[in-house]
């Protein structure tokens, strides 16, 4: 257990780090002052100084910041408001760019290192009637062999393929009983009817096998990059999915997202190392919406001063907006905290 909570905590600190580093290098690169990177938000409980800039780490651990001279304000000796839109765009941006190339390096490594995969026959047991698969003509008992020439070997990988494509025409190939196979085509649905899920099957898999899997570095770097694109269509369907009401509003704070990491730590590094680079995603993604006080917040004040012809919004209404943004990020996280903390009270768990 403390190995696990300590596993998790690192792959947390390396995300926040890995955001950070994104804005500190290209401001630094920039010309831009960075008057102090801190790990975790004040009160201080360390530092030390490098040249012009204060290392810091912090007692509040929701995340991290690099303070750069003049943010709002061109009129500040070396500030980053003071650049041009094109490096204030880069600058700002650089944090979640970090966090989406992080996972290349991570996905990478979890090929590499030796996982268990289960493997077996995925067996349609149920059709829903007038669902896309009864359409197409699978029926109980057929083995799905796989999706668009994509090998099928669990429920996880049916589950996985089908989310990728939904709303989209696939190519499912099915064994039936008789041994015969056919191809069929469907469209998994963004909205299924309760219960039914996205082509309408009940399945399983049928005499599964646990192995274990390690691939070399030539066939885990592309297989990361592959990964990781595909986790970035996840996202972007299950964002997708929330905005049409397809599936409830999951949420976790802090405290909700070391606990996930410390279960999932307990599972190997393989899997410790997916779930690491899926919340890196995740915070690049966070990050770069539009909201006051995170990096899209003032990626838009930039935006708006290009869309205005070089006409800025003043330092003291950017700074104001941003400051009550930041309280009410806070306000937020408190509150998801307060409902994680009771939700492990309680014995519950966000992992099903």
């Amino acid at each position: 257990m403390l190995i696990a909570i300590l596993s998790a905590i690192g792959v947390i600190v390396v995300i926040i780090i890995a955001h950070e580093l994104g804005h500190f290098v290209t401001a630094k690169a920039s010309g831009v002052k960075v008057e102090e990177f801190g790990l975790g938000f004040p009160p201080r409980l360390f530092s030390v100084r490098r040249g012009e800039t204060l290392y810091s780490l912090n007692a509040i651990p929701l995340g991290g910041f690099v303070k750069m001279a003049g943010e709002e304000d061109p009129k500040a000796e070396r500030s980053l408001a003071s650049k041009g839109i094109g490096t204030r765009l880069l600058v700002l941006s650089a944090g979640s760019l970090m966090n989406v190339l992080l996972p290349l390096l991570l996905f990478s490594i979890a090929f590499m290192v030796p996982h268990d995969v289960v493997i077996g026959q995925v067996v349609v047991e149920e059709i829903a009637e007038n669902s896309p698969a009864a359409m197409a003509g699978i029926r109980a008992g057929d083995t799905i062999i796989n999706i668009n020439d994509k090998e099928i070997n669990s429920t996880l990988d049916l589950s996985r393929y089908i989310q990728l494509n939904l709303g989209k025409e696939i190519t499912i190939l099915v064994e039936h009983s008789d041994l015969s196979q056919e191809e069929v085509k469907l469209v998994p649905r963004w909205q299924p009817p309760q219960g039914e899920g996205a082509i309408g099957v009940a399945v399983r898999t049928l005499e599964p096998t646990i192995v274990s899997q390690s691939e070399p570095f030539w066939k885990a770097i592309p297989a990361g990059v592959s990964q990781t694109i595909e986790t970035l269509v996840l996202f972007k369907n299950g964002i997708l999915s929330l905005l049409i009401g397809a599936v409830p509003m999951e949420v976790a704070g802090p405290v909700g997202i070391a606990q996930i990491a410390t279960e999932v730590a307990k599972a190997g590094v393989s899997p410790l190392l997916e779930f690491a680079a899926f919340l890196s995603i995740n915070l690049a993604i966070l990050n770069i919406l539009p909201l006051p006080a995170l990096d899209g917040g003032r990626i838009t004040f930039v935006l708006l001063e290009w869309a205005r012809r070089g006409k800025r919004i003043s330092p003291k209404k950017e700074g104001l907006v941003h400051l009550v943004g930041f309280f009410m990020l806070m306000g937020l996280i408190l509150a998801i905290t307060y409902k994680d903390i009771i939700r492990i009270v309680s014995g519950d768990s966000l992992i099903p």
